[in-house]
């Protein structure tokens, strides 16, 4: 098990970083790749309470190896056109450590990977357009940690569409709603729980625009990496736990079928 007791705050940013290298015009705003932008923000934001490193889709193992997985509280992630190429087996590495109480907030198109898939149990899927859209981002849930120290709205003045209808479970928390010049309306910061894990969902950033260099974005990006960050001692799978007649605290492990156990 892991522990999860330390004063710093680990993040991990992950980020595809392919846009980036065969598009001159991503490489021109995010010459450092989106990963690192992203990284600069919350550091800019939490200063010395966080130690951000980044990764990519090219590491050995996509950079998420068991050891790095369980050096992390908080995994932020940022993938668009290649997905599918990331391993099933580091996926399940993944999903595991989130059950376990490992933070996840996932950005933008992050909402087609297949670690969010797993974790919502729907397509995902979305409308969206791409025509440098504005984009308004309203609070709908003012008192959330999340949306704290940020303006209602957001004003984002190029930036892709996302639109309703939005394939995804009920969302825990809704914390924010956005609106776009067509009319669309989406929810664009949603909060959501697996397992012993804590998930946020923020939709505003895309690799045409330069939406992470924005000053309330990225505020409310290090809000979340705080918010998900796990409260448990240690990082622990939830486990089926058999109790003896009045024992209502210490159980023992159950992890076959079921069958006789004697005099347990």
């Amino acid at each position: 098990m892991t522990s999860t007791d330390s004063s710093t705050l680990r993040v991990l940013v992950w980020g595809e970083n392919r846009h980036e290298q065969i598009q001159p015009h991503v490489r021109k705003i995010y010459p450092d790749g989106m990963h690192t932008t992203i990284a600069e923000g919350i550091t800019e934001q939490l200063g010395e309470s966080a130690t951000v490193s980044t990764t990519t889709l090219d590491e050995p193992e996509h950079g998420l190896t068991e050891d790095v997985l369980a050096s992390t509280d908080v995994l932020v992630w940022w993938g668009h056109a290649a997905h599918a190429e990331v391993a099933d087996d580091v996926v399940d590495r993944v999903h595991q450590h989130i059950l376990s109480g490992m933070g996840l907030v996932v950005l933008h198109s992050g909402h087609w990977s297949k670690i969010f898939g797993r974790l919502m149990g729907t397509t995902c899927t979305l409308r969206w357009r791409s025509e440098q859209d504005r984009e308004l981002v309203w609070t709908v849930n003012p008192t959330h940690p999340i949306a704290q120290g940020v303006p209602n709205p957001i004003i984002i003045d190029q930036q892709e569409m996302y639109g309703e209808f939005f394939d995804i479970p009920a969302p825990d928390e809704l914390i924010f709603i956005s609106s776009f010049t067509g009319g669309e309306v989406f929810r664009s910061g949603c909060t959501f729980r697996r397992g012993h894990g804590k998930i946020f969902f923020f939709s505003p950033g895309d690799q045409d625009y330069p939406v992470y260099y924005h000053s309330d974005v990225r505020k409310v990006i290090a809000n979340g990496v705080q918010w998900v960050r796990s409260e448990l001692p240690e990082r622990t799978i939830p486990t089926l736990l058999r109790y003896n007649t009045d024992d209502f605290f210490s159980g023992h492990d159950y992890t076959g079928p079921i069958e006789d156990h004697g005099d347990e």
